[in-house]
């Protein structure tokens, strides 16, 4: 048998204990499907004394994680600190000219430095696996580097941020609106220290960005992704939703087309019968579309102790295997940096507004809409007691362009009270 593989990590959190567990108690599992023994020789964490329910006494201590990544006995490194840059990028740059191979769970990092790394990585001969960073224990990396490598991928779509999910679920199930059930999941832990990093699609996105570099030969591209987050949306948006046949989602979505590479992460209507409209709770789904095998739909656990530290043990797994690859599918130096998509795709839209109950304001409503080209599917109009009329309009499929014109034109007609909402709909 082949020498033991020896990790470091760098992280002692809920996925760093998660791992440590499963290391420990799956060790001769681990063994027998590597084909050598699976051991951890030093660890590192802001606190030596924190009780984290696993026994670290026959680990070596490092206090820095640059230092736990230089160390002689570490084959791996293994990131789970968390962060953008910091700690977390200075030691996996640390690790990478040390000679070592990276595993890492921060989207945050490969989205904002993924090319540099990757560079790097590949310099010195070094590998970067992070299937953790994407969708907890659901394997996506792998079905796109590998299971689906012999396809020209066509789009990308999924909810890829499990408490934004919970939220808007929770909202429906239980009639609550966003600030209610937003409290709700804060307390319940459910949310980022910095909570606009999940309801701000912020955290979605940054796993976008990595998908879409495999999926279609790019550079990592955060800064092109449209993005809106889900706080504007309201419980009356669920309930005409619904009554509509649609579920919203905080919906990830990338594709080339002629224009440039489109990526959006913003709240959108889907089928209540799709695959997508039936995920609840704090599930992931990702829907993956090639050229030869059609849909693909993945889901499960995006986020936890087992699933995440799960993920990061199939990066350890391949690493032990030899099954090396290029960080993001290709030779860093020849992925693309592809333009960003000036304008998206057409498709219908939901637009949600109140209008001044007298005559004539839906008349002036489908005039403007008409001028701008923005044909009317359907409307509906609800029950009011006060002065002001709820209006909600589906679009059939418009560009966004036409679509930003018409509502921004709607003030001047004075019938309309406060801004309209729009929400892309996609029909998977």
């Amino acid at each position: 048998m082949a020498d033991p593989l020896r990790l470091g990590i760098a992280g002692l959190g809920t996925v760093g204990t998660g791992v440590v567990k499963i290391v420990r108690q799956k060790a001769n599992l681990l063994g027998a499907r590597a084909g050598r023994e699976i051991v951890i020789t030093a660890v590192s964490a802001r606190s030596k004394s924190k009780d984290r329910g696993v026994n670290l006494s026959h680990y070596a201590w490092e206090d820095d994680p640059v230092a736990l990544a230089k160390r002689d006995d570490v084959d791996i490194f293994v990131e789970l600190m968390g962060g953008e840059d910091g700690p977390a990028k200075a030691a996996a740059e640390a690790a990478l000219n040390a000679g070592k191979d990276v595993i890492t769970a921060n989207k945050a990092m490969l989205a904002m430095h993924g090319q540099a790394l990757a560079e790097l990585a590949e310099t010195k001969g070094r590998l970067i696996r992070y299937e953790a960073a994407v969708a907890g224990g659901i394997p996506v990396i792998k079905a796109l580097t590998e299971g689906l490598a012999g396809n020209t991928i066509n789009r990308v779509m999924g909810v890829m941020n499990g408490s934004c999910n919970y939220i808007l679920t929770r909202m429906e199930s239980a009639g609550l609106t966003y600030e209610e059930v937003f409290a709700e999941a804060d307390g319940l832990g459910y949310l980022e220290a910095d909570p606009t990093l999940d309801v701000g699609g912020i955290d979605a996105a940054h796993k976008l960005a990595l998908l879409s570099s495999i999926a279609f030969g790019t550079q990592v591209n955060f800064a092109g992704i449209k993005l809106k987050g889900i706080e504007s949306v309201t419980i009356e948006d669920i309930r005409h939703a619904a009554d509509m046949g649609y579920k919203i989602k905080l919906l990830g979505s990338a594709q080339m087309t002629p224009r440039g590479l489109e990526q959006s992460m913003t709240p959108c209507l889907v089928p209540a019968t799709s695959p997508l409209g039936q995920l609840d709770g704090g599930t992931n789904m990702i829907v993956l579309e090639g050229d030869h095998v059609g849909q693909i739909v993945l889901r499960g656990a995006g986020a936890g102790e087992g699933p995440t530290a799960s993920a990061v043990m199939s990066d350890v797994m391949d690493i032990a295997r030899d099954i090396r690859l290029p960080t993001f599918g290709q030779p860093a130096q020849e992925l693309e940096k592809a333009p960003t998509a000036k304008t998206a795709l057409a498709a219908p839209y939901y637009i949600r507004m109140e209008l001044l109950d007298k005559p004539g304001a839906l008349a002036k409503v489908a005039t403007v809409l008409g001028d701008a080209g923005v044909s009317i599917d359907r409307m509906r109009q609800y029950d009011h007691p006060g002065q002001n009329a709820p209006v909600l309009i589906v679009t059939h499929t418009v560009t966004s362009d036409a679509l930003d014109h018409a509502l921004a034109a709607l003030p001047a007609t004075n019938v309309v009270h406060g801004t309209p909402v729009a929400l892309r709909i996609e029909n998977v």
